[in-house]
């Protein structure tokens, strides 16, 4: 029981500062599983379990708000689907840590340039396919590989790109659940064709799953309207300072 709460109250934080900011849910999630001793790729499994209620919920909030730019939406779907069916692969076939210098360095460069630009007025802009549809492959597949990924990748290099915060949240938080839906289904695949060989660690984390799910999805109805209120530029300021830190903490792991 006492798992249960703990993972219930990370899962309602996490998805708090997702739904209102864009990333965190998984990362959060990951860690604090992997601090127990989860497998990499059972980490990941639980998270995306997890989110295909949460991210339902969210995208469900961010709806109502009228937070989501559907052009946007179907530019990022169908890439960040191939990368992180792509991403499941390769998790359960080697391990993500080579990846993790690549993506601290890229959080840093990207969370000081968002900080910059908070400060500096840069006007906003539509976000051409060009920049979008890379982005969303790139961060479908590191969202499966680390069982976190979707939103300080995609998040953060949308606002970086200019996006307008409000609708690049609102829409990278609802995109996240078909991407999530088809990160599972692979993980299934994996599962019932015998090349996920790690599968067996899910069935002990059962409470620590639904614990997850449950403060995930209670947190949900108030991101959407969380991100229609805060202005722009305070927005890009918390975003900046949170990728920043995400940063920080995948250099440090890598130190340890």
């Amino acid at each position: 029981m006492s798992d249960f709460l703990l993972f219930l109250a990370v899962g309602f934080l996490a998805q708090l500062v997702d739904g209102a900011l864009g990333m965190a849910y998984g990362i959060v999630s990951s860690t604090v599983l992997l601090s127990f001793g989860v497998a990499p790729a059972a980490a990941s499994a639980s998270v995306h379990t997890a989110e295909l209620f949460t991210t339902a919920a969210s995208g469900t909030a961010h709806l109502a708000n009228r937070n989501v730019d559907w052009k946007l939406f179907w530019r990022l779907v169908p890439l960040g689907i191939l990368g992180g069916v792509l991403g499941t692969y390769v998790l359960t076939s080697i391990s993500g840590s080579i990846l993790r210098p690549y993506v601290g360095a890229y959080l840093a460069v990207i969370g000081v340039y968002l900080l910059v630009r908070s400060f500096r007025k840069i006007p906003s802009r539509p976000v051409s396919p060009a920049t979008s549809m890379p982005l969303a492959a790139c961060g479908g597949f590191l969202d499966a590989v680390g069982g976190g990924g979707w939103g300080p990748i995609v998040t953060s290099g949308l606002l970086g790109a200019g996006g307008q915060p409000r609708y690049v949240i609102g829409t990278v938080n609802t995109a996240e659940f078909l991407v999530t839906l088809s990160v599972s289904l692979t993980f299934v695949f994996a599962l019932v064709t015998g090349h996920w060989e790690e599968a067996g660690d899910l069935t002990t984390h059962g409470l620590a799953i639904l614990g997850l799910i449950v403060g995930g999805v209670a947190a949900a109805p108030f991101a959407g309207v969380i991100v229609r209120r805060i202005p722009e530029t305070a927005l890009l300021r918390i975003v900046g300072l949170l990728v920043c830190g995400l940063a920080i903490t995948q250099i440090v792991g890598l130190l340890r």
